[in-house]
């Protein structure tokens, strides 16, 4: 897939033992390292959207801890050499990776698993509740080209 520019990903490897699994998700000497602004947790239902949303600062760091999930991307710079550009990933259990979201780039995930999905969420930047870096669109009635709805067949 091409990636939107300014889109990394790492696939985070799973170590298991007799005790469980550990992965690493992001290390201060990862190359995908920018900066820390703070770690927090959200769940969402099963067939529930969160999105679209974008940050003019922020840089997010997403990871499916828990259940699956469908984060989408879309690239709406003005200027942007991938302008326009849709990207799709399903990660989870069963895909474990990291995706980071650059600034200015709409994204939002849709629960995939029962009862919840839990994400991880390790942006650049906290998060100012007297003024929040976060701009919002309707994910079913907006301009971005994408359908949320399950693709069967």
């Amino acid at each position: 897939m091409k990636l939107i520019e300014g889109v990394r990903t790492k696939p985070l490897t799973v170590i298991p033992d007799e005790r469980g699994r550990l992965f690493e998700i992001l290390r201060k000497d990862d190359a995908l390292f920018l900066k820390f602004g703070q770690v927090y947790c959200t769940t969402v239902n099963v067939g529930v959207v969160k999105g679209w949303h974008y940050h003019k600062k922020q840089i997010d760091n997403f990871v499916c801890v828990s259940g699956m999930i469908k984060l989408v991307a879309y690239d709406g710079r003005k200027g942007s050499p991938t302008k326009g550009l849709v990207n799709e990933w399903f990660i989870g259990t069963h895909q474990p990776l990291l995706v980071q979201i650059p600034a200015m780039v709409h994204h939002g995930f849709k629960g995939l698993s029962e009862p919840e999905a839990i994400v991880l969420n390790i942006p650049t930047e906290p998060y100012h509740h007297k003024r929040p870096d976060e701009y919002r669109l309707d994910p079913h009635h907006s301009e971005i080209p994408y359908d949320w709805n399950r693709r069967d067949g």
